[in-house]
């Protein structure tokens, strides 16, 4: 089978300045253009993208908005520090040390001075469907304790939280209570007698859910990354699902594996 050539394929059906963002945020996703550099000059973006200067403006505004870059009218433009974080997911399931913060959060700030703040939004039961409920190996409309969460860094919205617990392992535990967990959750479910041994992740890119977009302040319609993760104790025993969205465009996961 012959594969089309680029020339002979669709073009691209976004508006001109989508494009340009577009290709600016990818050069500053993937390292081009590093964090504290000049975007360059509007004069250089006009004559790369054969665009009007309203046009290369209308561009910078979009990724101005998504808090990739920063600048005035009559400035530079600059890639804004440590916007794009790399979360390793391995780190989750280590319990903090005493009065320590919780690893992963202190690793997804990135810095020693940022500002890392876990928000509990509630806490309760609910009933559960569709992928939830089937890692958690229950059935549809079954009911199981909810814990969300919004985790905020330098006082911007990171990552909205919704972690699921099976009722008989909650009730009468710190898990069920209106609060924050000392420790996070890895610390308690080992007290509990049911230590964290494996995690398995699902992850995939959607549009935001309009909740998601609210509360992550989101601008547009850049996806989210969603991870579904199924934390299993001893026996393979499914003891937490958490659903984790964080911009898509501001987070890369980054897994380890070594040959079995």
């Amino acid at each position: 089978m012959t594969l089309p050539s680029p020339e002979a394929t669709a073009p691209d059906p976004r508006p001109l300045h989508a494009r340009i963002a577009a290709d600016l945020r990818d050069a500053i996703m993937n390292g081009e253009l590093t964090p504290g550099s000049n975007v360059p000059s509007t004069a250089r973006l006009k004559e790369r993208f054969d665009a009007s200067n309203a046009t290369i403006q209308k561009a910078l505004q979009l990724l101005k908005a998504e808090g990739l870059v920063v600048g005035r009218a009559g400035a530079a433009v600059t890639v804004r520090e440590n916007r794009q974080r790399t979360v390793r997911p391995a780190s989750s399931l280590t319990p903090a040390t005493a009065g320590g913060a919780h690893p992963w959060l202190a690793e997804i700030a990135g810095r020693p001075d940022a500002e890392v703040h876990t928000g509990l939004i509630s806490v309760g039961e609910t009933e559960v469907h569709g992928d939830v409920a089937a890692a958690l190996g229950q059935e549809n409309g079954s009911s199981a304790l909810l814990r969300r969460q919004l985790i905020t860094l330098d006082g911007e919205p990171a990552e909205l939280v919704s972690s699921y617990y099976p009722l008989d392992l909650t009730r009468g535990t710190a898990l069920a209570e209106p609060r924050r967990i000392r420790g996070g959750t890895p610390t308690l479910l080992t007290q509990l007698g049911f230590a964290p041994r494996t995690s398995v992740d699902r992850v995939s890119a959607r549009i935001p859910t309009q909740a998601e977009h609210a509360a992550l302040r989101l601008h547009g319609d850049l996806p989210v990354l969603r991870t579904l993760r199924t934390v299993y104790s001893d026996g393979h025993r499914p003891v937490e699902v958490t659903v984790m969205v964080k911009a898509g465009h501001l987070y890369e996961l980054q897994y380890e594996f070594a040959p079995e």
